[in-house]
């Protein structure tokens, strides 16, 4: 039995678009001669589909598409295992179909829903209670979805049911850790039952979330016969042999990703999606000569392509000359247009317009964010008049403390960096700088300035400004935020890691009085344990605070 391993991009309700792609895949597996196609988890709807499947209209159109597909398998005379969310006795199971040559064997319901991290299956789905086998021209096949592999109970029932062979559609999401942990899972099940195991995974950006694909074949002595490459679509063919119960060896390209060239395709690849399934027709930002909207440049046009960003420069009279230059620097290095638009006058005019309300008032962060919201509403502005989406700039240290201005540059559609460190980042620029990845657009190396990533960050809001004056040293204060958003530790667990406990007062306080900006914040794509967002969920009005004993 041949299998044709489909890892596609797919999009979240575009149900006639996920069909039609479906169908290409068919064409080609016949093509092939192949004999089974297999799909990602939710394929038809997308995945997640969030609350879109408590829509009734929405799943009987992902079963109108299911009809449709076991009428071409006829016609192409294959088999296939498309995933889609289904009604059976007004309850709604995450589902996939076994179909053969226009009969639909039946349908694999999901028994574990995950309900943790960025996952609330719970929410909408309802448990499956035994796993089935399916017969599919005489082989006995196992068929769990995603969470049921990242548990034991699931194979171990299809291995005692008599199960031969494991297919496992997943939608499972990327973070720093998971492409290794995904690995030792499929190994854990194997080494259980003893079986050959087909995962496949989906690949591409959903919002928040991005999927590396990372699909993989292994047989059910542990070897690895095929593992398709991360951060790109791709099919592959691979012959299951019957008699002796296992896949056929297969010569492939191994890819070996570091963790940087991981993270930086996550990002990569969540804006270039974001933008193209939102039908943006390209993006704007602010360049300021600092490592962030930098960084940001660099991605973002190594995701859309020089011509489809546009950066701006907006001078202040705190701007210093070496930001101007590194920023025209970092344009040219990346080939796209920067335009130089000075907002001293408006910062001028305002300040004149206020001084009657400020009268009396000493100068304070106030005069600060009004440099940062003449920023914000000069993008918004381009951005609303040419339709390109303003990308938001800010690291996830400087969104863990506040360290940001509501209405200013917190403005934007999407935030490539928002779950980066600002320490992560200048490990990433210089990995940039020396790297070509795969699958990016721009064909060159050392695109951001050395001396972008050199200086000391700065604010550049009033005179001789550093980051420095209001937050500890970023390599203590990302060890810190870690360990408080990452790990949720106390804070006396972390004066015993050595950090004083002043450094540890002060930023957890600025995390949780930060909440409400967060809230409001631009979203971004998952990287770490736990990103801003649906990982993590903590009150606004919150009175907590840790007691250091």
């Amino acid at each position: 039995m041949k299998l044709f391993l489909a890892q596609i991009n797919n999009i979240v309700g575009d149900i006639d678009g996920n069909l039609k792609r479906a169908i290409d895949m068919l064409d080609q597996a016949e093509e092939l001669n192949s004999d089974l196609v297999v799909f990602s988890e939710l394929f038809l709807s997308g995945y997640p589909p969030e609350d879109l499947v408590l829509k009734k209209s929405f799943v009987e159109e992902c079963r109108n598409a299911l009809d449709k597909l076991i009428n071409y398998s006829k016609i192409k005379k294959l088999g296939l295992i498309i995933g889609l969310p289904i009604y059976e006795k007004n309850n709604l199971f995450n589902a996939a179909a076994i179909v053969d040559k226009g009969k639909l064997i039946g349908f694999s319901k999901k028994v574990n829903l995950p309900n943790y991290s960025v996952f609330d299956e719970k929410r909408v789905f309802k448990k499956n209670d035994i796993p089935k086998v399916f017969e599919f021209r005489g082989i006995k096949l196992g068929v769990p979805i995603c969470e049921d592999i990242w548990q034991d109970n699931v194979c171990l029932e299809l291995k005692n049911k008599g199960c031969e062979l494991i297919i496992s559609p997943n939608g499972s999401p990327f973070d720093k850790y998971k492409i290794n942990q995904r690995k030792t899972i499929i190994e854990d099940r194997v080494s259980e039952i003893g079986l050959p195991f087909a995962y496949i995974n989906q690949v591409g950006g959903q919002d928040e979330l991005v999927f590396d694909g990372s699909s993989l074949i292994m047989n059910g002595d542990k070897e690895i016969i095929y593992e398709a490459p991360p951060w790109q679509e791709n099919t592959a063919v691979i012959e299951f042999n019957e008699k002796e119960k296992k896949f056929n060896n297969l010569s492939f390209d191994e890819f070996k990703f570091s963790d940087l060239e991981n993270i930086y395709m996550a990002t990569v690849i969540g804006l270039r999606d974001y933008v193209g399934k939102n039908n943006f027709p390209g993006v704007i930002l602010g360049l300021s000569g600092g490592i962030d909207s930098a960084f940001c440049a660099a991605v973002a046009v190594d995701a859309l392509g020089k011509d489809k960003v546009e950066a701006y420069m907006l001078p202040s009279p705190y701007t210093s000359e070496n930001s101007t230059i590194d920023a025209k620097d970092c344009a040219n290095r990346l080939e796209i247009n920067l335009e130089t638009i000075s907002i001293n006058d408006t910062f001028l005019s305002l300040e004149e317009s206020l001084k009657d309300s400020f009268k009396g008032l000493p100068k304070d962060i106030t005069e600060e964010n009004m440099q940062s919201r003449i920023r914000g509403t000069i993008l918004m502005a381009i951005s609303n008049k040419k339709g390109k989406m303003l990308i938001t700039t800010g690291n996830k240290s400087e969104v863990s403390v506040g360290y940001s201005t509501l209405y200013g540059d917190m403005n934007g559609g999407f935030n490539p960096i928002k779950d980066i460190y600002k320490t992560e980042l200048y490990a990433l620029a210089n990995w940039r700088n020396s790297n070509l990845p795969s699958n990016i657009l721009l064909d060159k190396k050392d695109v951001i300035p050395s001396s972008v990533i050199s200086k000391e960050p700065t604010a550049e809001l009033r005179d001789n400004q550093k980051d420095s004056d209001s937050l500890p040293p970023y390599d203590e204060l990302d060890q810190i935020l870690e360990g408080l958003v990452e790990y949720e530790l106390s804070t006396s667990e972390l004066e015993k890691k050595g950090y004083s406990r002043e450094k540890i007062k002060k930023v957890e306080n600025l995390l949780y009085v930060s909440e409400y900006k967060r809230r409001q914040s631009a979203p971004g794509v998952k990287i770490s344990l736990r990103n801003f967002g649906r990982d993590r969920r903590y009150p606004i009005t919150n009175k907590f605070r840790d007691k250091i004993e």
